[in-house]
């Protein structure tokens, strides 16, 4: 079982606290960053692909600014080598479809499906 590096696009301090230690407390994961806005996510990103070091992108819709739909544009338009999720509070169909159309891997409920996201996150660890 390998160690997923993880890049996280959240604006909320709570939320980002409170995930960051569920998922290292529950997932053989890294975290190596994190973003507040979608600007910000894009340029780290950018950074990160050079490395190559990233495996993983956890995206919220809603940020200090601009939207994680633009960071899903951005990853897509420049074909970086990741996997992408989104974990939002607005998972409605017309949502998940959005993020799915613009490449995510999977669209996870904030409130209802964190477990999901470990799971997801434990399974790449075995890929």
């Amino acid at each position: 079982m390998s160690t997923v590096s993880i890049f996280l696009v959240e604006d909320s301090a709570v939320i980002r606290t409170s995930l960051l230690a569920a998922l290292e407390d529950l997932a053989p994961v890294k975290v190596i960053g994190f973003a507040e806005s979608a600007d910000q996510a894009c340029r780290s990103l950018q950074d990160l692909s050079v490395t190559g070091c990233c495996d993983l992108a956890i995206v919220d819709i809603f940020l200090k600014s601009g939207s994680g739909l633009d960071v899903l544009r951005w990853i897509s338009t420049n074909q970086l080598a990741l996997s992408t999720v989104v974990l939002t509070n607005y998972a409605t169909p017309a949502i998940r479809s959005a993020c799915l159309s613009l490449g995510a891997n999977r669209v996870f409920d904030k409130s209802c499906e964190v477990d999901e996201l470990i799971t997801y996150c434990q399974a790449l660890a075995n890929d």
